[in-house]
């Protein structure tokens, strides 16, 4: 022992000092001190002293600079210079345009709990509410969801002119402009309450609200386009739409074909230098009845009438619709749901260099322009969206599971419907927290380009299976379609969701571990950009100081994820409460897990690394589970750690933990250099594998919160149109909740002296009379029972329709017109 004594202090300091990032010398100081008491205590002075050899064989060569930076830093830096991916100048405008935010304290190994707690609690502004509480739920009260998508292809001209005249398309537009000056999160709960009654209205404002002519404008445009077209637009009297995607370039948006030239032309009646525009553009949002088209191109001048650059670049302009050569083709049909969606196309179109956005200042820096407003938007939209159709699925599939009976009981009593149930509730509750802190995060002027990929990807996947879990609970409720039919055209809208502002395959496998293994890295890009100095000393400088703050990093992160491991995370420092301590805790392991990963694969695979996209795709989800975990921590202590909701949160986080372990498994299991992958395994998970998904017994406990009224469903309904009117059947059958509750013992009471009486078939209203003659029950509790069988009838019954209804008006011209000559 007195041997081995030295050896053992000299990795317990040095695991010590790593798990706590203690700098250099005072791990060599600590080291020396306890070798020395080593010594004192009986070890054997030979082992001592072959300790500290090694410690001083490791420290003075990096405590030297003189040392270190010729003989160690130099020759490192050549070996990265090889393996440094080539960044090409999207990826490098991409990587620049965003901001970081707690997302880089998960890629951390070492999350700062204080700078996500400390973030001010998401509040709407009394205008907002204002706005929440007055037009726009009339505007829900006015939609009819049947009428749109079947009867009318479209919002009715009442709606058009309700959104316009009370200034819905002009939410993010500054007041000063005659906008509503909203913040991103008010622009986010009015987009999440419209899902609740039509995915068509909720794209049909959101769109505007995003990325489109007035998001360019307000950070780009010249003043002149400002007050111009801000006002325009936040009126209604301009209807934007912006052309992006081709049917030769959708994700790859860099590879657009359409071109512009540098020209002379005409312009009401000047001739001034602009730009002739050839283009084709498909899946257009609001193209058919756009009155501004915003348009991304590639830039050239041939002729020099700018400068001596021939390839401008990508450039963004603005096209008035009745511009000549502008063609809006006829209307796309995206799975039923017919919000206006078209192609546009264009051939030699001019346009002066005035309606380029931001004029000529900005021409070539259109991606730059696209990818600081593609991470708002993607923020907003489309998670927003997501949330209102899960938070609105969840209460109301709770309220129909609870009234639906069958073999006498209550459907949502039945295990299997119960863990639908559960699914239902837990994801939209990890949903509504995803969305509402990627919309916090734009409100704080961020510009969040990984979680704005988290959000789409996640809360439209999670979305897609909250539907189909009510889908699946509804049963034949759910595939009737007709106006009582409130879950089928969400079913439908679903995977248009997961396609529009880029496709989900490729937003996991390449975007969000792609982006956030550099972006998000405290010392990746730093590192980079050191390799990239011109200047041969400062490079080597900043590049020793970098790297070595990154093995430092590495070696941390390695101690801190064999040591969570090894105590299946029970001990550690973590924020909360009794309760939420231990999911901190688990947190900061995967946190670490995750940083050892993403090292040990861009050191070993290099470049290569960009095209392992399963392997990407896996350690992205690590990342995006550890940020949804985060958001639904942080909004549970925002609403000031209600117990009530803790089975919600309970469940979405063993969930986000399962879904953790999943991908890390995964991930090491197919790691390309298999030998590395195995040692990874000892290191990440010493004991293997352990965490499991959502138990039975907890799925309960969030099945029963959906079907029955309590404040925890209150606050996951927050923020939907639930209100029971003629144009919304879901908010009736919810409202009809309590009052199915109140009539249960009645109900049992009366069906078991039914059962255990001789009388004969006889009808309902038969039934109760007898039970009223019998004093089974009394004259109030029989108008109780025959309330309940009109609300369950409400709930239950579908609609019909003749086939004439249900054949298209060009069938029935036709048909017409055939008779007619017959």
């Amino acid at each position: 022992m007195s041997i081995a004594l030295p050896f053992l202090a000299l990795i317990l300091v040095g695991a010590v000092a790593a798990y706590h990032r203690l700098r250099l010398p005072i791990w060599v100081a600590a080291t020396i001190s306890v070798l020395v008491l080593c010594l004192l205590a009986g070890a054997n002075v030979t082992a001592t002293i072959v300790a500290t050899l090694i410690t001083a064989l490791i420290a003075v060569p990096l405590l030297l600079p003189q040392v270190r930076l010729p003989f160690i830093t130099r020759p490192l830096l050549g070996f990265y210079t090889k393996i440094l991916p080539p960044l090409s100048e999207t990826e490098r405008v991409a990587l620049e345009a965003g901001t970081v935010g707690f997302e880089g304290e998960l890629f951390s190994g070492k999350p700062d709990w204080d700078v996500l707690l400390s973030q001010p609690r998401p509040a709407l502004t009394p205008d907002e509410q204002a706005f929440i509480d007055g037009p726009c739920e009339e505007l829900c009260r006015m939609v009819n969801d049947w009428e749109i998508t079947h009867v009318h292809a479209d919002l009715t001209p009442e709606i058009w002119d309700y959104i316009k005249k009370n200034r819905f398309f002009g939410m993010i537009v500054p007041k000063e402009y005659g906008g509503l000056g909203f913040t991103a999160l008010g622009n986010h709960k009015v987009i999440q309450k419209l899902a609740t009654v039509s995915t068509v209205i909720s794209s049909t404002v959101g769109v505007p609200n995003s990325l489109g002519p007035a998001e360019l404008l307000m950070h780009y445009g010249t003043k002149e386009q400002k007050d111009y077209y801000l006002p325009r637009l936040a009126d209604g009297r301009e209807v934007p739409c912006f052309g992006l995607t081709g049917p030769w370039a959708g994700s790859d948006a860099t590879s657009i074909p359409d071109y512009g030239i540098v020209t002379m032309g005409e312009w009401n009646g000047a001739r001034v230098v602009g730009v002739k525009l050839t283009f084709d553009k498909r899946y257009i949002t609001l193209a058919p009845v756009a009155t501004l088209i915003g348009l991304a191109f590639r830039m050239y001048d041939p002729d020099g009438l700018l400068g001596d650059r021939r390839d401008i670049g990508i450039t963004l302009g603005l096209l008035p619709r009745e511009t000549p050569g502008v063609e809006v083709g006829r209307r796309h049909f995206p799975l039923n749901s017919p919000f206006q969606n078209g192609p546009v196309h264009g051939r030699e179109v001019f346009i002066p260099l005035s309606q380029l956005i931001g004029g000529e200042a900005y021409a070539g820096k259109g991606w730059q322009m696209l990818v600081e407003c593609l991470s708002i938007g993607r923020s907003i939209t489309l998670p927003s969206t997501a949330s209102g159709g899960a938070k609105f699925g969840a209460v109301v599939t709770g309220a129909y599971a609870r009234i639906r009976k069958q073999f006498g009981l209550s459907i949502g009593r039945f295990e299997g419907v119960e863990e639908a149930l559960a699914r239902i509730g837990g994801k939209a509750y990890a949903i509504s927290a995803l969305a509402e802190a990627s919309a916090a995060a734009v409100a704080r002027g961020e510009l969040p380009a990984v979680p704005s990929t988290i959000s789409k990807y996640h809360c439209t996947e999670m979305a897609r299976e909250v539907a189909t879990d009510v889908m699946d609970i509804h049963g034949g409720k759910g595939i009737i379609l007709g106006p009582k039919n409130y879950a089928g055209r969400n079913w439908q809208a679903l995977p248009i969701m997961i396609t529009v502002e880029g496709a989900n395959i490729m937003t996991r496998s390449l975007m969000i571990f792609g982006q956030g293994a550099i972006l998000c890295h405290p010392w990746v890009l730093k590192e980079m950009k050191a390799a990239g100095l011109a200047d041969p000393d400062e490079r080597l400088r900043e590049f020793d100081t970098n790297l070595f703050g990154h093995i430092g990093f590495a070696l941390s992160n390695a101690v801190r994820s064999w040591w969570y491991g090894f105590t299946g995370a029970r001990l550690g420092k973590a924020p909360g409460d009794a309760y939420t301590r231990r999911y901190y805790r688990k947190l900061n392991r995967y946190s670490a897990a995750l940083a050892v990963m993403a090292d040990t694969s861009m050191l070993l695979l290099g470049g290569k690394l960009k095209f392992k996209e399963s392997l990407s795709g896996r350690l992205g989800d690590v990342l995006s589970q550890l940020y949804i975990a985060s958001a639904m921590l942080k909004r549970y202590e925002d609403q000031g750690r209600p117990a009530a909701d803790q089975p919600l949160l309970a469940w979405a986080i063993h969930d986000a933990v399962n879904k953790i372990e999943t991908a890390l498994s995964a991930a090491l299991r197919n790691f390309p250099i298999r030998p590395v992958g195995y040692l990874l395994w000892m290191l990440i998970f010493p004991w293997g594998r352990r965490a499991q998904a959502p138990s039975d017994r907890l799925g309960h406990k969030v099945a029963s919160l959906l079907m029955s009224p309590n404040e925890a469903r209150d606050r996951l309904a927050h923020g939907t149109f639930i209100t029971p009117c003629e144009n919304n059947p879901a908010g009736r059958i919810n409202s009809y909740l309590p009052k199915v509750i109140l009539a249960e013992p009645v109900e049992r009471k009366f069906l078991k002296a039914l059962k255990n009486s001789d009388i004969e078939a006889l009808d309902f209203t038969a039934q109760l009379d007898e039970g009223v003659r019998e004093g089974w029950i009394t004259q109030d509790e029989r108008r109780q029972l025959e309330e309940l069988r009109e609300m369950t009838i409400d709930a239950i019954s579908v609609d019909d329709f003749d086939t004439e209804e249900l054949r298209s008006a060009g069938y029935r011209r036709e048909g017409l017109h055939a008779r007619a000559a017959a």
